[in-house]
């Protein structure tokens, strides 16, 4: 999380969802305001999770608005404002714990 908050991206949640889900530990949602935002998050939460040994699968394009990350453990979804909306993934975690919130 802080690598997306270094890159100034907004409105940051983290769900544990350990308890009500079987693919990872921990969802992450964060919004970028332009493409070359989307796209130094996404750079830079890739390039440190490599220094770590976590070999990122990323699905989606800064174009469409929405990039996923996968770490195993932690996914990171990084969207447009407008994409998150429409998308609401915020509501299909609401079951899960929130850790952070960060506006």
């Amino acid at each position: 999380m802080q690598v997306a908050l270094d890159k100034q991206a907004s409105s940051i949640v983290l769900f544990d969802v350990r308890k009500i889900c079987s693919y990872t530990d921990y969802i992450v949602l964060c919004n970028g305001e332009s493409t070359p935002q989307l796209e130094a998050i996404q750079r830079e939460i890739a390039k440190v999770s490599k220094e770590e040994g976590i070999r990122p699968r990323i699905e989606g394009t800064s174009e469409s608005g929405w990039i996923l990350l996968d770490l195993a453990e932690v996914i990171v979804h990084v969207f447009f404002p407008a994409e998150r909306e429409y998308y609401q993934l915020d509501a299909l975690w609401e079951e899960a714990q929130t850790l952070v919130k960060i506006q």
